[in-house]
């Protein structure tokens, strides 16, 4: 269960509602879990504006470097389509454009720390360079003044080692300077997007925890679907149809798996970025400042969070549900290869018994065997007759195979379904149900650091 501030009394009317009706068909059922999908889908659909990503920032090299860390905390990944009748993004969006929060996308904030970052990179290597090159200096000025050499060329490189002095101070300053716009940066756009990405994340795995306990209700209808005709055939469309949903929960469980995988690298990414930043000059905890103690704080909080949820589940979930699709699939393939032997069989049964009305128009239906006993000693009409008998029992074998194999489908289909749905939902209720509460518990620890923190400013 989730706690109180993830209830919603929509989703209390909504269950109202699907329990309230009468017994549906599957048509009605499946349209309605449809529903319910697109719903859920637009939940995500609410962070697109927070991760507004723009093609040329996902194009740029990804290497491994310290300066390079930044470009892998863009969540070029967390993308989501948004449903025509969404609108928009939906309340979170509205909230985040009242606040001014999405002037700067959270891409945009992230693409900028990783130019500083670079930019900060250079410098230093500059920085080092300029120092290894003054040792240098400082040497060898140091060995000329012992030697009492050449007055002109000990003037020389005392030129050059204060030259390089302040080439070090400009370097230094240019470092402090970059340093600042990255501290700027962190503190003033990247920390309260953070804040507002936690909450949205909070607010989409709600909205899909709703959605999917709506929809693990809607399934429970399946157990009264006992009047499937046992004779129906398997129609193309019936094929397609299930093929069509055998692709769509593939893609689901991969892209179940890619998002869990995107949440946990993005957030892996930023606190190893965050652990390179704030503890690469200083390993002491009690020098960081207190907004770098917030963001550090968040992050760490954020991935212990990510890194606990138990996905294992819901992925086996989501898997087990296409092995039971899959099964159908093949039993529909099976009953359609039988349907293929029978019209074979009675094909091939037409054709003899054609052969056979055309010797008993030649001959009679009744040919004396004598009349043959003289030539052959068979009788072809009788021969030919007692082929086609077996030709019809075998054809009316092959018949009742596909019958059977049509009753196999009927029972399959609606058993599978009603096994295979609840166990789907519950399993990935119960994931978006733990998210739910894991970034709640972020989000209001966070909430609350910022909280004791304006009480400390205020009493200062």
């Amino acid at each position: 269960m989730v706690s109180e501030f993830s209830k919603d009394t929509t989703t209390t009317s909504e269950l109202a509602m699907v329990v309230s009706r009468n017994s549906k068909d599957l048509v009605e059922i499946v349209k309605e879990l449809d529903e319910y999908f697109l719903k859920a889908a637009d939940a995500g659909g609410q962070l697109s504006l927070l991760l507004e990503v723009s093609s040329s920032f996902s194009t740029q090299s990804k290497g491994g470097k310290v300066y390079n860390y930044g470009c892998h905390l863009s969540p070029s990944s967390w993308t989501w389509s948004l449903s025509p009748k969404s609108n928009g993004f939906g309340k979170l969006g509205e909230e985040m454009l009242g606040s001014g929060v999405a002037s700067n996308s959270h891409c945009s904030t992230v693409e900028r720390l990783y130019a500083w970052e670079k930019k900060l990179y250079q410098e230093v290597k500059t920085a080092e360079t300029l120092k290894i090159e003054h040792e240098k200096r400082v040497a060898q000025l140091r060995k000329l003044e012992m030697k009492r050499a050449d007055y002109v060329k000990t003037e020389k490189t005392k030129k050059e080692v204060e030259k390089l002095e302040s080439q070090m101070m400009v370097a230094s300053q240019a470092i402090e300077t970059t340093s600042a716009e990255i501290i700027k940066l962190r503190e003033t756009e990247l920390y309260p997007q953070l804040i507002e990405l936690v909450k949205g994340l909070m607010c989409m795995w709600r909205s899909m925890y709703e959605c999917h306990q709506v929809q693990t209700h809607i399934v429970q209808q399946l157990k009264y679907l006992n009047t499937i005709p046992s004779n129906e055939l398997t129609s193309e469309i019936h094929k397609q149809s299930t093929l069509q949903l055998e692709l769509e929960v593939q893609q689901w469980h991969q892209s179940f798996g890619n998002l869990v995988k995107a949440q946990r690298d993005y957030i892996q990414s930023l606190a190893g970025w965050l652990r390179l930043s704030l503890f690469q000059i200083s390993k002491n905890p009690l020098s960081r400042t207190s907004q770098e103690s917030k963001i550090y704080s968040l992050c760490e909080e954020w991935h212990i969070a990510v890194e606990h949820i138990p996905d294992r589940v819901a992925s086996e979930g989501i898997k087990s549900f296409l092995t039971v699709i899959h099964a159908i699939v093949v039993q529909q393939a099976d009953e359609h290869k039988q349907k293929k032997k029978s019209e074979s069989a009675f094909k091939e049964l037409e054709k003899k018994v054609t052969e056979l009305r055309s010797l008993e128009c030649k001959y009679g239906p009744y040919s004396m065997v004598e009349s043959f006993s003289t030539t052959s000693g068979k009788d072809p009409v009788a021969d030919k007759r007692a082929k086609v008998e077996l030709l019809r029992a075998k054809a009316e074998e092959e018949k009742n195979k596909h019958e059977k194999s049509v009753s196999v489908t009927r029972a399959m289909t609606l058993n599978n379904l009603q096994m295979g749905f609840p166990h789907v939902f519950q399993a990935i209720v119960g994931f978006s149900s733990v998210c739910t509460q894991a970034f709640e518990s972020v989000y209001n620890k966070a909430k609350s650091a910022d909280e004791e923190l304006d009480v400390k400013r205020i009493l200062a």
